[in-house]
């Protein structure tokens, strides 16, 4: 199960997310067909989206996430909302990457070092809120702090990681984040750095003692905020049939002429619809 827990620390002036998302890297890896390098990349996009997506103040509010670089996998794509329900996808689900010197994933030569990371909300205002920065490293912990830092302000400590088996499953998947209130202390944005640093491996820590366990080892026994956010597209027939309609009438019909019908295929999902020339009489009313 996929959890994500949240509580203050360091006297109320920081703020504590962990999260486990080994079973949301899992759904990605069935529907995908993710390689080991893949999954660690969209894998971390995810779990940094679903830190994002809790920080929404209704469950119907969205996030959009983009993280666009130069690497072999291409960009990557991340939607959810406030009910924490996530999906994503990645441009090159198959590409493989030869392991870092260090033996671990490059995930930085999948996503790149030169690109942006953007992010939209919409929360039921006029315009939604969007926010932009330059790519630091690609390994994505240090580009997801930077947009913090640089987009919103908000001085964040990010540790994320992903695990894959000899079985090409995930095994341990999450992250650990920590962000400063208003009224933070250097004294504490220094402490809270230094914790994140000294986690290790975070996927490992997910393997072994999962997000419980982080909690209390490393943040004390106490009470705290608890969510289950999951993998799940909100792609149906409906929101198909709304987007052929705002195509207008003349464009579905020549596609429709040209093609046989019209076809889609969800990106999250990869569930096929198809609105055949009766379907589209019936939308448009003929």
């Amino acid at each position: 199960m996929n959890k994500l827990f949240k509580r203050l620390i360091y006297g109320g002036e920081l703020s504590l997310s962990v999260i486990e998302s080994t079973d949301m890297v899992n759904d990605a890896i069935k529907i995908h067909g993710l390689t080991p390098t893949t999954a660690a990349a969209l894998g971390r996009a995810m779990t940094a989206a679903t830190f994002m997506a809790s920080d929404l103040k209704n469950k119907e509010d969205r996030l959009y996430v983009v993280v666009a670089g130069d690497g072999a996998g291409g960009k990557i794509t991340v939607c959810g909302n406030g009910d924490l329900k996530m999906r994503g996808c990645i441009d090159n689900p198959n590409i493989s990457l030869p392991l870092k010197e260090n033996g671990k994933l490059d995930v930085g030569g999948c996503v790149g070092k030169n690109g942006r990371v953007t992010v939209v909300k919409s929360m039921g205002l006029k315009e939604p809120y969007s926010g932009t920065c330059p790519l630091v490293s690609g390994e994505l912990a240090e580009d997801f702090a930077a947009y913090y830092a640089y987009s919103e302000q908000r001085p964040t400590a990010i540790a994320l990681g992903v695990k894959i088996g000899k079985d090409l499953t995930c095994i341990g998947a999450g992250g650990v984040i920590i962000t400063a209130l208003p009224n933070a202390s250097e004294e504490n944005l220094i402490k809270a750095e230094e914790t994140v640093k000294s986690l290790g491996n975070v996927s490992s820590l997910m393997e072994t003692i999962g997000a419980e366990g982080v909690m209390e080892k490393y943040f004390g026994v106490g009470e705290y905020e608890k969510f289950y956010p999951e993998y799940k597209c909100l792609c149906d027939r409906e929101s198909i049939e709304k987007a052929v309609l705002s195509l207008g009438k003349s464009e579905a019909e020549d596609i429709i002429r040209k093609e046989g019908s019209i076809k889609v295929e969800c990106q999250f999902c990869n569930k096929k619809y198809e609105i055949t020339k009766e379907d589209a009489e019936k939308l448009f009313g003929n």
